[in-house]
């Protein structure tokens, strides 16, 4: 990556608090924008708010990606609904001669905005997991073609038309490797990263757990105990750290278990649990008015 100017640098990290896209998809949409910050920001609104030309050349746009196309075996030929679906990923790349086999930020947000979508959504959250999204802000031909094929999906009614399968099935706690909640809880903590980063910001960390979490997303409430906000005010008053990848993923564990037994009487204090879940019980069970040694037998598991 060239090197940035002081200013510059700012102007990505302010970016990236924004958006939190990578720096490199940053520093690409501020470059654009020619280091407006407020310019580059009101792009990727617009791109929601209007249905805007796709960026870049047409004929940019019309290059197919013959490499893509043909495969590991060039005598291989395309199904027609890959063909569909790499004709409809070409109409948003952000830059087909330098980039062909991605979307970045901007035609991203077009692409989501087109299939109806708001980024308060959590179902953003899902459609991304499908798409093996690497990252907020992008997408790959590879997980755009495997995951819409997967789900003969091949053109944007019958996408918009899946959309409502995704948001029936991701309020449903489960921990079945294959259940949408527990696919897009897992792949959320990928996506939330920035370049570098192993753990996630608390402040990112807890917009996350309110997207996924709340309402229309999985709902992690019991009639006598209001997880969310109590791991929330947790979090922000009493652990005040970021989160990394094994915290995020025993808290979706936590999370389901809650819900199946809110009395917590799969608890031990012998169960292989982070540190943070450890602390929270003791948390909960100090708003409840219970003694530390209350609970059952449980084990952290893996989700």
């Amino acid at each position: 990556m060239p090197a940035h100017t002081p200013t510059q640098k700012t102007a990505i990290q302010q970016f990236i608090g924004i958006t939190n896209v990578k720096e490199s998809a940053a520093a690409k949409q501020l470059k654009n924008n020619n280091w407006n910050l407020q310019n580059a920001v009101n792009a990727i609104i617009m791109c929601f708010g209007h249905r805007t030309p796709a960026v870049g050349s047409p004929a940019d746009q019309d290059l197919p990606n013959a490499r893509f196309y043909q495969g590991s075996n060039a005598s291989s030929t395309p199904s027609q609904a890959e063909q569909n679906l790499n004709k409809l990923f070409d109409k948003y790349r952000d830059n087909a001669r330098e980039e062909p086999d991605a979307i970045g930020v901007e035609g991203c947000m077009r692409y989501l905005g087109d299939l109806g979508l708001s980024l308060e959504e959590p179902v953003v959250l899902a459609v991304l997991t499908e798409l093996e999204a690497p990252t907020m802000g992008e997408l790959t031909r590879k997980g755009f073609v495997d995951g819409w094929k997967k789900h003969r999906a091949s053109d944007m009614p019958t996408q918009i038309s899946h959309l409502s399968s995704l948001r029936q099935h991701l309020p449903t706690p489960s921990l079945a490797p294959t259940s949408t909640f527990h696919r897009t809880y897992r792949h959320t903590f990928r996506l939330a990263l920035t370049t570098g980063q192993r753990t996630l910001p608390l402040d990112t960390a807890v917009e996350y757990f309110r997207l996924l979490l709340a309402p229309p997303g999985l709902a992690w409430n019991t009639p006598t105990t209001p997880w969310l906000d109590l791991w929330l005010e947790y979090l922000t008053e009493k652990w005040k750290k970021a989160i990394n990848k094994d915290v995020w993923e025993q808290t979706g564990v936590f999370v389901v278990k809650s819900l199946e037994d809110e009395s917590m009487g799969w608890w031990s204090e012998e169960g292989a649990w982070p540190s943070c879940l450890d602390e929270f019980v003791a948390f909960v069970r100090s708003r409840r008015g219970e003694g530390e040694g209350e609970g059952g037998e449980g084990d952290g598991m893996v989700l």
